[in-house]
């Protein structure tokens, strides 16, 4: 599913809210190995900006690639799929 253009899209998990308008989404995808057809599993971190600071660690995110906004931002997010449990 695109956002307007032909702009990226990710869903992943917030692992680290600490940064001021900042969180790091951990976005795990399923490949199959070229020679052996298992699947793996890979992870990758994206810093993502979230303007209203509403994203909490465990929330299940949607994140769509931007403008460089820092150094290490390329991707903002876009919704919040699942709330974290509050315990």
């Amino acid at each position: 599913m695109r956002e307007r253009g032909h702009r990226k899209t990710r869903v992943g998990v917030v692992t680290s809210d600490k940064m001021d308008k900042t969180v790091t989404v951990m976005v795990t995808r399923r490949v199959k190995h070229p020679k052996y057809g298992t699947y793996m599993s890979r992870r990758k971190k994206f810093h993502a900006h979230d303007e209203k600071g509403e994203c909490r660690r465990g929330d299940k995110v949607r994140i769509g690639e931007s403008r460089p906004l820092s150094k290490t931002k390329r991707w903002r997010v876009v919704e919040t799929l699942e709330k974290a449990p509050v315990i």
